[in-house]
């Protein structure tokens, strides 16, 4: 339900397939990594034990940046 991309003829709508996988990355490390979670309270990743801290929006672009 967050990702537009999968709704066809929108303007959010992915023509390549490359594209479309870069976005879907994008938005699961910001699910993961980035947004809080109502009924934890934290990420899942700080749930999961992989960080300390939220991670923002500029550091997941750094992080898109080295690759």
């Amino acid at each position: 339900m967050h990702m537009r991309r999968f709704t066809r003829l929108t303007n959010g709508f992915s023509k390549k397939m490359e594209n479309h996988c870069h976005a879907i990355a994008l938005h699961f490390v910001y699910y993961n990594f980035g947004k809080i979670h109502k009924t934890l309270r934290v990420t899942p990743a700080m749930e999961g034990g992989f960080t300390k801290d939220v991670m923002s929006i500029e550091e997941i672009v750094r992080l898109a940046e080295r690759l």
